[in-house]
């Protein structure tokens, strides 16, 4: 950017995005700083390098946009891979639909694979129930691409996720709230309203021992009585 660059001669490219031709480094430069703006290489690697007059701040932060952009595209091309079995355990059928439903709300796609073992292929139809019966649960994060397909000896079917705006809340995400702190610091009601007969407050008027003495309160010599004499006469 700007005198950083070591290219004698590079290509401009105008703020409006105009060609500007092929101008010395120096040419470049001042043309950027007329507009207020900074000479940024963008293709170092040509002949000559090719420069644009850009906001520097502003071209950083369209860049890292369309790198975010590209990131959550690639995130979304993901496929993510949950295996069945027609004879699939109630606990194991729940786990994986909970894995499934974490897949789709993270915006990847789950690619269902059943395979048949043994005399299983014998009676596909429990296979095929299994797969409809997860395809079923899935309807609120993900639909299915197509009806499932028997390849082999093993059944597939591909779910996409649902829009963000059209799909349900994920039911495995626990967000914090702030309920959740007010509970531990609400004082105990029930403890500190209860208090024991022997320390009620009495009535009666305290012994004389219990008054409050001026001075400290471990005077040794509070108990002793100051004998006061009168003043010699004149």
């Amino acid at each position: 950017m700007n005198g950083k660059i070591r290219a004698r001669e590079v290509r401009v490219i105008g703020p409006e995005g105009k060609q500007m031709g092929i101008l010395q480094l120096h040419e470049a430069i001042t043309l950027a700083r007329n507009n207020g703006m900074d000479l940024v290489e963008i293709a170092p690697n040509a002949t000559p390098p090719v420069c644009r007059v850009v906001d520097y701040g502003k071209y950083r932060y369209e860049q890292a946009k369309k790198d975010k952009d590209s990131k959550k595209n690639q995130h979304a091309n993901r496929v993510k891979e949950i295996q069945l079995s027609a004879s699939i355990d109630p606990h194991d059928f729940s786990v994986k639909l909970s894995r499934a439903i974490d897949f789709l709300c993270d915006e990847m796609k789950v690619k269902l694979s059943l395979r048949f073992r043994g005399r299983e292929m014998m009676h596909q139809e429990f296979g095929r129930d299994v797969v409809a019966r997860f395809i079923n649960e899935l309807v609120p994060y993900g639909h299915a691409i197509e009806a499932p397909k028997l390849i082999g000896k093993g059944m597939h079917a591909m779910i996409n996720p649902l829009p963000r705006n059209k799909r349900a809340a994920n039911p495995n995400a626990h967000p914090v709230t702030d309920d959740e702190g007010d509970e531990a610091s609400e004082p105990d009601t029930e403890t500190a309203d209860e208090t024991p007969n022997d320390k009620l407050p009495s009535s009666d008027p305290p012994p004389p021992s219990s008054k409050p003495t001026e001075g400290f309160a471990n005077n040794p010599f509070a108990g002793i009585e100051a004998k006061l004499q009168p003043p010699p006469a004149p």
